[in-house]
C-alpha cells in the first residue's frame, strides 16, 4: 500500500514552542522516562542543562517544539536541527517520547504536526532523520510517516560517549502526506 493510500489513526495533540515555561513538566518526565531512552537519548536532565538546549532554539537554524497529549501533559519533543538555508532547505529531525506516552500515537502525531510546520511555515523542502539501527520504534515511527530509507552511516554520532551506527531515513516535502486525526 502507498504512503498517500495508507491510513494511520493517531491521537489528537498540541505542539508548543520549546521554551523555559514548561522546564519542571520537562525535568520530572525525563526522570520518569530513563528506561524508556535507554542509550537511544540522553535529554536535558537539570534546569541548567534544559536552559542551554532551550537557549539552542533561539537560533533560526534550529526549531523545536514540545508535544502535549489532549489533557496538556507533555508526551515528547520534537526538533529539526542544522537547518540549512538558501538552495538546501534542509534539517535534521529529532525526537523522543516521555513515559507513559509511548506507542500511543502521541509522537506519530506531534512529529506529523511538526512536519506540516517544517514543510510550511518554515519552508523546508528535506527533513532527515538519523536512527540506530536497533531502534525499531523510531523506525517503524518513521516509516509511518512516509520517511523512505537512505542508507547507513557507520560510526555517525556519538550517544552516551560511544559512536553508533545509523541509519538515514529521509522525507521530501511533496511525499509528505500528514495522517488523519482522530
Amino acid at each position: 500500500m502507498s504512503v498517500a493510500h495508507r491510513v494511520m489513526d493517531v491521537r489528537r495533540v498540541r505542539l508548543e514552542p520549546l521554551t523555559m515555561h514548561r522546564a519542571g513538566d520537562f525535568l520530572e518526565a525525563v526522570g520518569r522516562s530513563k528506561q524508556l531512552h535507554r542509550h537511544w537519548v540522553y535529554p536535558p536532565a537539570t534546569k541548567e542543562a534544559f536552559r542551554s538546549f532551550v537557549a539552542r532554539f533561539r537560533d533560526p537554524s534550529h526549531v523545536g517544539f514540545l508535544v502535549l497529549t489532549e489533557g496538556s501533559e507533555l508526551a515528547g519533543v520534537v526538533n529539526a536541527s542544522e537547518i540549512v538555508r538558501s538552495c538546501f532547505q534542509s534539517a535534521y529531525l529529532g525526537y523522543y517520547g516521555f513515559a507513559p506516552f509511548e506507542r500511543q500515537g502521541y509522537m506519530t502525531a506531534g512529529i506529523a504536526e511538526a512536519l506540516k510546520a517544517l514543510f510550511g511555515r518554515h519552508k523546508l523542502q528535506r527533513i532527515e532523520a538519523n536512527i540506530q539501527p536497533d531502534n525499531m520504534a523510531s523506525i517503524r515511527l518513521v516509516k509511518r510517516l512516509g520517511f523512505r530509507y537512505e542508507g547507513l552511516s557507520p560510526r555517525y554520532l556519538k550517544v552516551g560517549g560511544r559512536w553508533r551506527d545509523h541509519q538515514r531515513w529521509a522525507l521530501l516535502a511533496e511525499e509528505f502526506r500528514p495522517p488523519p486525526r482522530r
